[in-house]
């Protein structure tokens, strides 16, 4: 159990070893890793910045080489010797002997520069033409080819104007009929005075010359330098099966500057373009050539770390055996201490805080044990005085049944005659109640049928009043509708006057445009008039949009007055039924108040006899009364006396249950005391 204990990760020693050996693992690992990608990113800003400076170096001599070519071909250009014979050989009309010696000269210059340039294959003068005839080139190499890519790298030197163009290395030369690679570069040798004499210079320069300038140039132990075309094509490789091939390596598009990248298969490639030709030079090495020194530091590392490993599950280990093993030691005792046994102690021979922790265990385990011996008297004591409590508890609780007994039957018989004399007392007054609500009521219909008699004859009197102003309403109602038709025929005169006060604004509008035309007739003289007769238009519009408004709401007076009148008319026959069912009413309230009459006498009577009745229910309920007050008083005893008994046999019973318990609870205690070895 204790090695299962020690092992579980729930336990403090392992969680302890657990974190010191991922702290010290974590910690070597991160040091040492980030080491080696320091010290690897480091080697490689070195080896890149080296390897840039060697690029530019190698681009700076090609650059150099190519540019010795320009410049021999600038002064062929310029050689007017050269300029003269080509002329010579290019005109119809001059004589065969001048020619051959023109023809001499240009070859032995031709020969003359390719025998002193080992690192050439050869030279040649093409005419634009490409006839056999009118073209020359040195001694050692194929004559002209007429395929249509010479012809297609001929037409770009012709584009050129002028300005040299270099083409990559081929295996078999620029005519395509070499048997050796050359790179070739082109220039047109222009003659404005006399166009015919134009001739394309090309200049086969040897692979092997570019592969010296380059020999001393390496990248790492693999590494390749090539030159490549701005589309990725390759100009210039060792490899001569790679010529014109489109390369994996490749430069970002644009770049006008040198520059340095890793690809995805763990390769860095350096670049730099060049001056002379729109190519560049490009040299690719895998990492793994340069971080060689790194990797020895990667395997120390590695060694680091399986070091610390080693050292870690060591101090861990001793951590788990100084640290968990006490604690576990700790945990077995508590564990046994809470099964009973109190004579566990620690032996812990210790000066730190686990020695404190093992002292502090033993001295708590003693307390405990005294306080369990001192807890067994005290129990044993208190079983003692349970029992006594208990018997005791039982002999009051048997002799205050008894009493409580006796003191019940005599208040059962008690309660019987006090129930009796109630239930008599309170029919009596039920009689009594009963009789005083008859009274009640008679003496409420007798007030209720005065305010009846009351409210008839108001009521009488108000329909008298209601007959009168109905006869005045259904008067004035008549005058108001002849009133209304009055009203009716008087806007109807009003209409006809608005009418002819519309047909006068209509002439004097018609008078005001005559005027107007009068004044426009007169000129000058007529402008006053005309002013006045404007002013005479524009009150007679204004009028006659004052009449019309009028008019409309003359009509909707008269719409009104003619529905106010047949409303009228319509309800002068309701004035009439109204008048008739009023006098009916009036009948209706006399015929009730002699009814209310004759009611009002029959009360009367009925009240008298009600008040004799009553006069012998009061004298009856006093008599009960009494004896019921004296039943009570006996019965209020009684129960009093039984209340008291049996309140002392509740606290006898309870008295008995609490010493029952308490000697239950004192076995309890005792018995799990016994479990405790002190």
């Amino acid at each position: 159990m204790n090695v299962k204990m020690r092992f579980q990760f729930k336990a403090v020693g392992m969680k302890l070893f657990v974190i010191f050996f991922t702290t010290v693992v974590a910690l070597s690992a991160g040091l040492g890793l980030l080491s080696y990608s320091i010290a690897k990113d480091t080697v490689m800003d070195q080896v890149s910045e080296a390897t840039s400076g060697q690029m530019v170096q190698a681009a700076d001599k090609l650059d150099f080489l190519l540019a010795q070519y320009e410049g021999v071909s600038r002064q062929w250009a310029l050689d007017t010797v050269l300029r003269q014979d080509l002329v010579t050989v290019s005109t119809p009309d001059v004589g065969i002997r001048a020619k051959t010696e023109a023809e001499n000269r240009i070859r032995e210059k031709l020969n003359g520069f390719a025998s002193s340039d080992s690192r050439l294959v050869g030279m040649r003068l093409i005419s634009p033409a490409m006839t056999v005839q009118s073209s020359y080139n040195s001694t050692g190499i194929s004559g002209l080819s007429s395929a249509d890519t010479v012809k297609t790298k001929i037409d770009r030197i012709l584009q050129a104007d002028g300005e040299p163009v270099w083409f990559p290395a081929e295996a078999k030369g620029f005519m395509g009929n070499e048997k050796l690679a050359s790179m070739t570069m082109g220039r047109l040798l222009k003659n404005l005075q006399q166009p015919h004499a134009q001739y394309v210079l090309l200049i086969d320069i040897k692979e092997q010359a570019i592969g010296e300038v380059l020999s001393n140039l390496r990248i790492g132990e693999h590494g390749r330098m090539r030159m490549v075309a701005a589309d990725n094509r390759i100009v210039y490789d060792a490899d001569l099966s790679q010529l014109m091939q489109h390369s994996t390596i490749t430069v970002p598009q644009g770049a006008e500057a040198s520059g340095t990248y890793y690809t995805g298969d763990a390769q860095m490639v350096v670049y730099t373009p060049l001056k002379t030709a729109p190519w560049y030079m490009v040299g690719f090495a895998p990492v793994s050539d340069f971080v060689k020194a790194t990797d020895k530091l990667l395997s120390i590392t590695l060694g680091v770390i399986a070091a610390a490993i080693v050292i870690a599950v060591l101090i861990g280990y001793y951590m788990m055996r100084t640290v968990g093993r006490p604690l576990n030691q700790l945990c077995s005792l508590m564990e046994e201490g809470e099964k009973g046994n109190l004579m566990v102690r620690t032996d812990f021979q210790r000066a730190d805080e686990i020695g404190r922790l093992g002292d502090g265990f033993n001295r708590m385990m003693g307390q405990i044990s005294a306080l369990v011996e001192q807890t067994h008297v005290s129990a044993r004591e208190v079983l003692a005085t349970a029992g006594e409590l208990a018997e005791a508890s039982r002999g009051t609780s048997i002799t205050a049944g008894e009493i409580a007994a006796a003191m019940e039957q005599i208040a059962q018989g008690s309660g019987h005659l006090a129930a009796e004399a109630e239930r008599e007392n309170q029919l009596a007054e039920h009689i009594g109640m009963q009789m005083n609500r008859v009274s009640e009521s008679n003496r409420i219909i007798k007030s209720a049928a005065d305010r009846v008699l009351d409210v008839t004859g108001d009521g009488a009197l108000h329909m008298d009043s209601l007959v009168g102003q109905s006869e005045r309403i259904h008067q004035v109602n008549r005058s108001i509708v002849h009133n209304a038709e009055k009203l009716q025929t008087n806007t109807a005169s009003i209409h006809k006057i608005l009418e002819l006060m519309s047909d006068i604004t209509h002439q004097t509008n018609i008078l005001s445009i005559n005027a107007t035309i009068e004044a426009a007739r007169a000129g000058a003289a007529g402008s006053g008039f005309m002013v006045v007769a404007n002013e005479v238009r524009s009150l007679a519009d204004r009028s006659k949009e004052s009449i019309q408004t009028v008019g409309k709401m003359i009509l909707e007076i008269q719409a009104e007055v003619q529905r106010s009148v047949d409303a009228l008319r319509s309800a002068s026959p309701l004035f009439d039924e109204q008048l008739h069912s009023v006098q009916q009413a009036q009948e209706v309230f006399a015929n009730v108040r002699r009814e209310m009459d004759v009611l009002l006498a029959e009360i009367a009577g009925s009240a008298s006899a009600v008040e004799q009745l009553m006069d012998s229910q009061h004298t009856l309920t006093g008599s009960i009364t009494e004896a019921s007050a004296i039943v009570q008083e006996t019965s209020a005893a009684t129960e009093e006396v039984a209340s008291m008994s049996s309140e002392q046999f509740k606290v006898s019973e309870k008295l008995v249950a609490l010493s029952g318990r308490l000697e239950e609870l004192s076995e309890r205690l005792r018995q799990s005391l016994v479990q405790f070895k002190t």
